[in-house]
């Protein structure tokens, strides 16, 4: 399975390269032929800074986003299943070119990671809203101050779907 959702998500975070905002999938966009990417600074992804906790495929998950700093933003995802974690993430937001991307390496239950070692998945801004941040293959949906939606495509052969990803803001005292 954890190789199936990487090489997905993988075909899912390429096909952006120099496309502007349109839609992919029902929540999710792409850059349309001949567009430039939005230019943005690092804080309009503020609001994802963090403790989170969720649903996604079947299982739960927890999630970690530093605020703003040096330039960059810091995540860590866990999947926990059943039989204990099925996967975890390091994620990175920063300024790229006058915009941001989302790069993201995925490591095993053993930190074996899925990448090789100078690798990782970069999914590239597409669009910004005050209150959503659309990277090609993923958008997150700001509800309120303690709720977030975040869709991911995955793509089997030539079949796009849609995964939804539910978060709910951690107390201080969870």
């Amino acid at each position: 399975m954890h190789k199936t959702i990487l090489f997905s998500i993988l075909l899912a975070g390429v096909g952006n390269l120099a496309m502007a905002a349109e839609p992919r999938t029902a929540h999710t966009y792409q850059l349309a032929d001949g567009e430039e990417r939005p230019a943005v600074s690092l804080e309009v992804a503020s609001w994802l800074a963090g403790s989170w906790t969720g649903n996604a495929f079947g299982q739960q998950f927890e999630a970690v986003w530093n605020p703003p700093s040096a330039g960059s933003m810091i995540g860590l995802f866990k999947l926990i299943g059943d039989d204990g974690v099925s996967f975890y993430e390091i994620l990175m937001i920063s300024v790229d070119e006058g915009t941001l991307s989302l790069k993201v390496k995925h490591f095993n239950a053993d930190f074996t990671a899925w990448e090789d070692k100078a690798d990782f998945v970069d999914f590239r801004l597409v669009k910004a809203e005050e209150n959503a941040l659309h990277f090609g293959g993923i958008s997150f949906y700001r509800d309120g101050d303690d709720a977030m939606d975040g869709y991911i495509v995955m793509r089997n052969g030539e079949e796009l779907t849609e995964h939804h990803l539910k978060y709910t803001r951690r107390s201080p005292d969870d």
